[in-house]
């Protein structure tokens, strides 16, 4: 990429048109792309050098931000060829991510055609498959044969969104099925539609949920979907490039909600510095407010820490193992969830193996913490006259605190999800705050029992209270 820069540069310092129209269009889709993120402030310069073709293709791979930009510095009359050219999908996710203003400005540079179909298109819910689909396809009947359907291709096929996969309508548009163009390609020229038809169809509906389709195309190998209404009636079809666009999108969230923030829904530095605070500041209230708790859990047990000091030694010890334990719980959760590989209905077999596998990682945690504080004890008075019971006790609390961390971390996802809530927002920030607090209580209860004979003799002794 250094070496197509330096050359971009030159051909600009240059000042000639011509040889830097030909030398973009000899690059890659991808390699314009990235010259764009290189030099920002030619954008709009390449777009309007290159080939239409060409420009559209590389238009509809950038991100939104920088196709916003790229939009207010172009020319009337590329803008107009921009947006006329943009397959119809990608037309409007550009159409959904900008103001209402714009959009109408823009949607006046559509054919009447192109026109209501965008507006159709944008009737949907945002998160909906109505707003990925395109209506560019090839569609045939089933009485048709092989003949005729390649003339029906070559005529209509330049327009098609894909040609990979042809769809059989009825007469009323109802669909019937769909056939793989080798399937077409490897047969006799009188073979009839019908006979090439097996019935395994899969169809998207129009409403369902974006999300929900990422994991259809990952689980049948598709390339595209055709999307129906309720009467089975076909609308569009769903690409996988464009699911591949969701997929980075839902990820992106999804780490940013993992991570105790609201998703940025734009470039981390292209977003406004206000926004980013507004989207950061909520999580971190709820969470502060909730780490104040751990000090209400703290006074509760103020006697004992009194008694014991060494007890506050391993305070951030307990804390840092049960929030670390159900962090790990509940990324692997919302993981499997995202992946549909747990619903709801698994909770019991979820559960059942986070009581068996916190129950293992707790024993292995509190035998490690057991054995440190036992044999640093021996060759150090640190931890008081009683540094065995306090061993005992840390290694018995990692115990419980682990296991409820992994029972916390992996419950918390399933029952967000049960409630109609993004699994996301039971981040690990939340779960680990959560983990905190009940942590203290645990560890000081086991305290408590480990360490009730030392509590009962030196109560008496602790100073009164003014």
């Amino acid at each position: 990429m250094e070496e197509i820069v330096e050359q971009i540069e030159l051909l600009l310092e240059q000042d000639s048109a011509p040889q830097l129209k030909k030398y973009l269009n000899s690059l890659n889709i991808s390699d314009v792309a990235e010259l764009i993120d290189e030099l920002p402030e030619y954008a709009p310069k390449f777009i309007e050098t290159i080939s239409l073709n060409r420009a559209v293709n590389v238009f509809r791979i950038l991100d939104f931000p920088t196709q916003e930009r790229i939009i207010k510095k172009l020319s009337g009359k590329k803008v107009a060829d921009l947006i006329n050219e943009l397959p119809p999908d990608d037309r409007t996710s550009l159409f959904s991510e900008m103001h209402g203003d714009t959009v109408s400005t823009l949607i006046l540079h559509l054919s009447p055609e192109d026109r209501k179909e965008a507006l159709s298109l944008l009737g949907y819910k945002e998160d909906s498959v109505g707003r990925l689909m395109t209506p560019d396809y090839i569609a045939v009947k089933k009485t048709w044969d092989v003949t005729r359907v390649l003339s029906h291709i070559r005529r209509y096929g330049k327009n098609s969104e894909t040609i990979d996969v042809i769809y059989v309508i009825d007469e009323n548009g109802i669909l019937l099925d769909d056939i793989r163009i080798r399937e077409i390609l490897l047969v006799k020229p009188e073979t009839k539609v019908s006979d090439l038809m097996d019935g395994r169809l899969i169809a998207l509906k129009v409403t369902d949920p974006q999300e929900e389709v990422i994991n259809t195309f990952r689980m049948n190998n598709r390339v595209a979907l055709p999307v129906t209404d309720d009467a089975n009636i076909l609308l569009g079809i769903v690409t996988v490039d464009d699911i591949l666009w969701i997929a980075n999108e839902e990820y992106t969230e999804d780490i940013q909600k993992i991570g105790g923030t609201e998703a940025l829904d734009e470039p981390y530095l292209d977003i406004n510095l206000f926004r980013l605070v507004r989207k950061r500041v909520g999580w971190l209230i709820i969470l502060f407010l909730s780490e104040m708790l751990t000090s209400s859990a703290m006074q509760y047990f103020n006697d004992e820490i009194a008694i014991v000091v060494a007890l506050t030694f391993f305070i951030p010890l307990i804390m840092s193992s049960g929030g670390n334990s159900g962090s790990q719980a509940s990324t692997l959760i919302i993981q499997a969830m995202a992946l549909g590989e747990i619903t709801i209905a698994d909770w019991w077999r979820v559960m059942r193996r986070e009581i068996v596998s916190g129950l293992m990682l707790g024993v292995i945690l509190g035998v490690i913490g057991f054995f440190r504080i036992y044999l640093w004890s021996l060759y150090s008075p640190i931890y008081g006259p009683h540094s065995l019971l306090v061993a005992f006790t840390v290694g018995f609390s990692l115990i419980g605190i682990v296991l409820w961390g992994s029972l916390a971390g992996s419950m918390l996802p399933i029952v967000m999800k049960r409630l109609r809530l993004d699994p996301a927002t039971s981040s690990a920030p939340f779960v680990a705050t959560l983990v905190d607090v009940t942590g203290l209580i645990i560890y000081f209860s086991m305290a408590s029992v480990v360490m009730y004979d030392v509590f009962h003799k030196n109560l008496h002794n602790l100073p009164i209270p003014k």
